[in-house]
């Protein structure tokens, strides 16, 4: 049987990660086997503490309201890392069970079922993808940038669209390169289109325009778009890191 072991790394989510782990217990389909594995790159605005307490309370309720119907309950487990998100997924698909990893940002809402849709992808032999996005935000630009996700070109590819991977295709193209704090996302989706292995499936993951907003639509939309002509150049994963440090975190 599958299982899916959603990898969710962070770092200080505390405004977001109780909403998303309520999200994905009320959007799993119920019939499937998935565990959910916190990454934690060092939090240290109570994000580990909400985890554990989400953790017991959920449980409490399973256990009240589910006894004796068809229901696999999602086990939690958090997981201590080193800073830095390739680190931290590494890390989890390391300690996941599950022989599909579905690694997620925390401020990013999968559809309804969608651990059914991913399955199913599976099943057909569509080892790795992702979903649709969609940006909580109604600004003309974001609206059309999240339209543009439903093609299934390299471009339009994201780390906010979550990504599903099969482990064994996971490991066999080697993770995330930890030599990137920014863009390991991007270089791990470019190996698997250059093995044609991606597939974009036709349902909407909502995802958070926060940096957009703190940022502004335009100026930040540049600062992505200089970051991908310079890797685009040969920058190195320092240069990269150095440019995003200085204009957006």
């Amino acid at each position: 049987m599958n299982k899916i072991s959603i990898l969710i790394p962070i770092l200080n989510e505390s405004d977001t990660i109780k909403n998303l782990l309520s999200h994905l217990y009320e959007n799993i389909s119920r019939k499937n086997n998935i565990e959910i594995l916190v990454v934690d790159g060092g939090s240290t605005d109570g994000s580990q503490e909400i985890v554990r307490n989400f953790k017991t309370s959920i449980s409490k309720v399973v256990e009240k309201s589910l006894i004796g119907n068809d229901y696999m309950q999602p086990g939690i487990q958090i997981i201590p890392s080193e800073k830095g998100r390739a680190k931290q997924m590494n890390l989890g698909a390391k300690h996941a069970s599950g022989n599909i990893l579905y690694f997620l940002h925390a401020d990013s809402f999968p559809p309804k079922n969608f651990d059914q849709h991913i399955i199913n992808a599976v099943k057909n032999n569509n080892l790795a993808g992702c979903f649709r996005m969609q940006f909580n935000s109604n600004h003309w630009w974001l609206r059309l940038a999240s339209w543009f996700t439903k093609f299934n070109w390299k471009a339009c590819r994201g780390g906010d669209q979550s990504l599903f991977i099969t482990k064994d295709l996971f490991n066999s193209i080697g993770g995330f390169s930890e030599n990137y704090v920014i863009y390991e996302d991007i270089i791990l989706i470019n190996k698997l289109y250059a093995k044609k292995e991606f597939i974009v499936l036709n349902k909407k993951i909502r995802t958070s325009a926060r940096l957009y907003k703190k940022h502004g639509v335009w100026k930040l939309q540049y600062h992505f778009l200089m970051i991908y002509i310079k890797k685009g150049f040969g920058a190195s994963a320092e240069d990269l890191y150095a440019y995003y440090k200085k204009h957006i975190a």
